[in-house]
Formats: structure tokens, sequence, C-alpha cells
């Protein structure tokens, strides 16, 4: 049967997209560049940034697939290892390996009439395929981005981006210096203050450090049953007490107190983090006003010495195979329907497109119902004047919580899940009174 829908990236977000269509019965193709399943978390792929001592910074129930319970006995946060394991096994129980070409990178999405042209290259050339619709499930952690403008002067000391960083003897015997605030920016410290001589910390701007722990459970856990019952503020309120009082305030550990408040921004996990600054195996700095050489400027006044920088400084959004004009305004500000549906073109999805308070793959499992309801007809979407007034009311939203960085991607993990929930049902409705933007209908 010749394939209805093209799915870009076999990651996490990819593999729930064919699995929600084989549970609709709509056939597909996957394309992925890589040697096996698992995206980012395939330790040791040249587009990955798993590291040796990557492990989840979301709980095992907080992060597993609703259709594939992680094993009970596995720890609360298990490694990268485990991670890839699972989302393999995930594709075998599903049968859903048949449908993905490893290999293959997609170069072109091109609309044509009333399909895409999907175009992607593999050791042996190129392929094409023409679908109904395509998913992009991709991923947005694969281009490193460094500061932009960068910091006045000439750099010597070796660089580093995270996503190249793989292990601790990467960092063994070197003044090293990790910029950002960020779970991986707190691992990479934490292993270089074991096997540095020196290790500094830049930290910009301040970002609430988590236990993995609270209470005797994991900290998000915690958040999650909140969720249930009060409203982000209330608990914003509640999680910071609790914060405090378990480990006190940032500026206790040198560390800047954050602007925003705790479920403002994606915290960071770290239980080991807190404990090597206080015991003087970090040097918390602030930010960077210049480089020169080795010697690095902070913006206190203080300077150092350092052999090597690690920058943890985020991703870009990488899209080349579509055209510039379908991501109007830009990748990061583009105005998707619950995060999904594209305003312009009703048979382009996006899945995993967003910034989560919590665990992306419960997400991108809600993501993909939507996504396979509507091609397969089971689901219509609002009429486009109520879309484009609901992505307004978000944004304002959005803004209101997070303001200007990334607000277009950012959901509430709970909240989100009880919407997307929500919208299905709504959307079935409209489908079956034959309301709505129903999926035949939109094909041009």
């Amino acid at each position: 049967m010749s394939p209805r829908v093209a799915v870009i990236g076999a990651g996490p977000a990819g593999l729930a997209v064919l699995k929600a269509l084989a549970d609709r019965g709509v056939p597909a193709v996957c394309f992925d560049a890589g040697a096996q399943v698992g995206g980012l978390w395939v330790y040791g792929a040249p587009h990955s940034s798993a590291y040796r001592t990557l492990h989840l910074n979301t709980s095992r129930t907080r992060t597993e697939f609703a259709d594939a319970p992680m094993p009970a006995d596995w720890p609360d946060y298990p490694d990268h290892g485990r991670i890839a394991a699972y989302l393999h096994d995930y594709a075998v129980r599903f049968d859903l390996l048949r449908s993905v070409c490893l290999h293959h990178t997609v170069t072109e999405v091109v609309r044509e009439g009333d399909s895409w042209r999907v175009t992607a290259l593999n050791p042996d050339g190129a392929v094409t395929v023409r679908v109904e619709a395509v998913v992009v499930a991709n991923g947005h952690n694969s281009r490193p981005r460094l500061p932009e403008p960068a910091y006045p002067g000439t750099v010597t000391a070796e660089q580093l981006h995270s996503h190249d960083y793989r292990g601790p003897e990467q960092l063994a015997g070197r003044r090293v210096l990790v910029v950002g605030g960020g779970n991986s920016a707190m691992d990479i410290a934490v292993d270089a203050s074991y096997v540095a001589p020196r290790t500094l910390l830049s930290v910009r701007r301040g970002v609430w450090v988590v236990p993995k722990h609270l209470f005797g459970k994991p900290s998000d856990t915690l958040n999650g049953a909140l969720a249930k019952r009060l409203p982000w503020r209330l608990r914003q309120r509640i999680s910071q007490t609790m914060l405090r009082a378990a480990v006190g305030p940032p500026s206790r550990y040198g560390l800047p107190d954050p602007e925003h408040g705790f479920l403002q921004d994606h915290p960071t996990l770290s239980d080991a983090l807190l404990s090597r600054i206080s015991h003087g195996e970090i040097g918390v700095r602030g930010g960077i006003s210049r480089i020169d050489g080795q010697t690095v400027a902070f913006a206190d006044g203080r300077t150092d010495e350092v052999d090597l920088v690690v920058w943890c400084t985020g991703y870009a959004i990488d899209l080349p195979f579509l055209e510039q004009g379908l991501l109007a305004p830009s990748a990061e500000r583009m105005p998707l329907f619950r995060h999904v549906f594209h305003q312009g073109e009703p048979g382009l999805m996006f899945v995993g497109l967003m910034q989560s308070t919590g665990s992306a793959l419960p997400v991108v499992e809600a993501q993909a119902r939507l996504a396979a309801a509507y091609v397969a007809g089971r689901y219509a979407l609002p009429d486009p004047a109520a879309q484009r007034a609901d992505i307004a009311r978000e944004h304002a939203a959005a803004r209101d919580r997070w303001g200007e960085r990334r607000p277009a991607m950012r959901i509430d993990f709970d909240a989100y899940l009880e919407l997307a929930a929500r919208e299905l049902t709504q959307g079935t409705a409209r489908a079956l009174r034959g309301q709505g933007m129903s999926w035949k209908g939109n094909i041009r």
C-alpha cells in the first residue's frame, strides 16, 4: 500500500506519529538520517547530542508513552542507553520499523497540486515520494547555536559546544569554563569538577536549580499532582516555597537569583551541582564581558585563565528542507494551531516543535494523535478565524508567562496534555457533525 503520509524523523516524535497513524490505518513512510531509530538519544550517532553521563531530567513515570510504560524496576531517572533501547523496543513492539527508511536525509519538501513531493538522499542516491500530508518530527536540538553576537576579543582557548561533548575525558586536566544555565551545562560542569583541576560555570541569568527528588519522590511528580488541582500561579508559589525550604535560594550558592518565577522557564534538575559548588569544586561566575586569548573577563570585573570553553548555549531550529515562506515569520514563531497544524498548508503538520515545562514524550504522543486523526478524516479543525483567534490568545498568555523567549513554542506540560485530549474530543465531534475544516475539504 502506497504511503499517504511522509514523516520526517524517527526519534520519539516520529515514532509516536507512526504509531498514531498505524492505529488509524493510515500508511506512512518515515525518513531518518541516522543508522537506527531513537533520534538524539542514540549515543555516538553523528547527529546526537547524548553524552555518556546523560540521564533523563524528567522522571520515568512522567516521561513514558501512555501506550508503552517503562519497566517499573527502572530507576526514577534512567540513562540514555535505557531510553534509546526503550524507543527501539517501542518501534519493534508496534511494528513501526517497516515504515522507517534509515540513512535517508530529507532535502526537499514541496507542495505540488493536491500532494507533497518529498525528496531524501541515501547512500545510493535520491528517493522521491508523493504523499497527501507531511509531518515534520525531526526535533530542534541538532544545530548548535553559539552566542550572537560573539563576545568581544579573540579566543585562543579550545572551544567545544555541548552538542559535541561525549564524556569527561574531554575535560580531564583542563581549566574548564562551562557557559550556560541549562541541564547540559550543569551536567558538564559537574563532570568537569571530578576530572579538571579548575571548573568554572558562567551563568548570565538566574535559573531554578531543582533536586531530582523532593520529600522522597521525583520532584516533577509533586508538581504534576498539584497541576490537577491548582492554577500555575498558585503552583508557582507552592513550588518556590518547597524549593527554598529544601535547598535555599540560588544566591546561597553564588548563583544569580532568577528574574522569573518558577514554572516560567524550564528548570534545571541536578542533585550534584549545588553540592559541588558548596564544596568549592565549581566556581560560579556571571556573564562574560570579553575573551582575550585564554583570559576571560566577567561582568563583575573578575578574570580567569581557561584552556577550554564549553558552550552550552542551545540550538537553532533547523528545517532546511522546507521553503522559507512556509516558516513565516520564522521557525520559532510560526502560528501553529495546537502547536501542530500549519495555518497556510493544511497538509503540513509539526510534532515536537515546542518547549515544554516537562517531558517531551507524552506531548508528542498527544500531538501525534491529533495529526493522525486529522489525516484519517476523524478530526476536523475549527474554521480559520477561530484558529487564528485561539493562537493569538495562547501567544498572549505565553508572553505574559514566559516573555519573549520563544513564546510561540512554549507549553505547560500538564495543561497542554489536558488541552490536546479535549481538542481531540471536540474535533472528533466537529468531524461527525460535518463542521469545521475537514481533511478532504482542505486538500487542494
